[in-house]
């Protein structure tokens, strides 16, 4: 083994151009050392770190690499000299490997469309599994259903009474649910904007803060699942078909902010009373409580979410014919390791949990002078971003929890974050009526979208990569293209 390292680290060193050398290891995506340490040129470029680490592993994969979170662009000298704060050549230098996303998005600079229609704010807006539908919904108690290749108005729904406060795609797309500050769940067909039960799912007492459709990898016996987590403490699980509740989930001594659903069929739900819940929702039991936070938990992520939000679309296909197979596509993106999960509270903090493993969290990330108001996972799970009323969005690392970079450009609250598919892109909305895009390559900002005339609510960077569709307070919905 000695002697097949020391040989692919001599095909580099006659590449390369060198003039001094350094030792290196490299670390796959989950930290684990790959070979014996290699001594190699400093001024080794990205397209030999590629030869060198498909030699070790016996692979022809393309792959990105990072020195303390920072990305190689160019040579590894380049990378060091910009760290040489955070990096001594005396010890070994680790490099992280990891594989690049199967195609690449280009940042957005354009609104091709502002679209009104909604008589009072867009509190929501969210793209279908494969980024060729969006859904809207609004302070006039309205959900709206937009054409993306005319970017005009298709269907208007009416149904609720009050705000609409939170809708959610079906991971195949046959059903958008909405639910309203009054405590109702509509159930719509997004082809012809009809209300496809003809009546409203009514049970929680107070409004509805949180959507969640089981994912399309667990869907069983042809039943389709919706769980909703309210401000009355509960959450409740829906067979949408018969139009009934299965199951209620009382636990919660204060009302729940945020549920998922995650990839290995689990609820969580997080709550005022400052916890997180961990549910079997085949039969109503309560696995776990996550305790740490010392105020309202805001917000939560999964780093499955991407994966279980795209059902059965494969991005790698796209313009070709589907694979159609939830569990293949879920199994292809869901990433290497177990599910983590990330929180957000009001007490300026976030927790990394691996629930799988234990109910203490992995680490608690500070650094937010102000309330988070939301966390998301990079598609690939490896990066957390998390928006903040202090002003400032944060990135982490997804698997440690280590603080990586502060975003700041926004000059008052930021309210939600995006990530592009291929994680290389972040889009963020802030009440300065500004949507900002930043690039994670540099951590700094790539562009500058004003455009809104009033507070931006909601933003949502397309599964395709396409587009990124903004909304707030002005009641216009802007489509964003590159």
């Amino acid at each position: 083994h000695y002697y097949i390292t020391n040989n692919l680290s001599q095909v580099v060193m006659n590449t390369a151009v060198a003039d001094s050398k350094v030792l290196v290891s490299f670390l796959n995506a989950d930290g684990q050392n790959t070979g014996a340490p290699l001594e190699i040129p400093l001024d080794t470029t990205t397209n030999q770190l590629q030869v060198l680490v498909n030699a070790l592993l016996g692979a022809e994969e393309k792959y990105q690499f990072h020195v303390n979170d920072f990305e190689i662009t160019d040579s590894l000298r380049k990378t060091v000299v910009q760290q040489e704060d955070n990096i001594s050549t005396e010890n070994a230098i680790e490099i992280r490997y990891e594989p690049q996303a199967v195609f690449r998005v280009k940042a957005v600079t354009r609104c091709t469309s502002s679209m009104p229609g909604h008589g009072e704010a867009v509190i929501n807006a969210a793209f279908n599994n494969d980024g060729t539908q969006l859904a809207s919904g609004s302070g006039d108690a309205s959900v709206r259903f937009w054409d993306l290749t005319t970017e005009s108005p298709l269907h208007v729904c009416k149904a609720h009474k009050q705000w609409v406060l939170v809708i959610a795609w079906h991971p195949a797309s046959k059903y958008v649910a909405s639910a309203c500050k009054k405590g109702d769940i509509c159930i719509w067909d997004p082809k012809s904007g009809t209300h496809i039960l003809g009546k409203i799912l009514s049970g929680h007492k107070k409004y509805i803060s949180s959507l969640a459709w089981q994912p399309l990898h667990c869907s069983k016996n042809n039943m389709t699942l919706l769980a909703s987590g309210s401000k009355d403490n509960s959450i409740k699980i829906w067979d949408v078909v018969r139009g009934q509740c299965m199951i209620t989930l009382t636990s919660h001594t204060q009302g729940v902010t945020s549920i998922r659903w995650s990839g290995d069929d689990l609820i969580y739900s997080a709550s005022q009373d400052r916890t997180i819940k961990v549910w079997r929702p085949s039969d109503g039991v309560m696995c776990r409580t996550l305790q740490g936070h010392g105020h309202w938990v805001n917000s939560m992520a999964l780093s499955t979410d991407y994966a279980t939000r795209i059902g059965s679309w494969d991005p790698a296909l796209q313009g070709k014919a589907q694979c159609n197979d939830p569990v293949t596509v879920y199994n292809k993106y869901k990433g290497a390791g177990e599910e983590f999960m990330v929180s957000g509270s009001d007490d300026f903090t976030l927790f990394l949990w691996n629930p799988a493993k234990s109910n203490k969290p992995v680490c608690r990330m500070t650094g937010h002078q102000q309330l988070i108001n939301q966390v998301m996972f990079s598609p690939n799970g490896r990066k957390i971003a998390s928006a903040s009323f202090d002003k400032s969005v944060k990135v982490w690392d997804g698997k440690s929890g280590k603080f990586v970079s502060t975003l700041r450009g926004h000059v008052r609250a930021v309210y939600q974050v995006s990530w592009s598919a291929d994680g290389k892109l972040l889009v963020s909305g802030s009440s300065d009526s500004t949507v900002k895009i930043w690039c994670m390559r540099t951590f700094s900002l790539l562009q500058d979208l004003p455009g809104h005339a009033d507070e931006v609510y909601t933003v949502d960077w397309s599964p395709c990569g396409t587009k990124v569709v903004s909304g707030g307070k002005d009641k216009v919905l802007k489509i964003w293209r590159a």
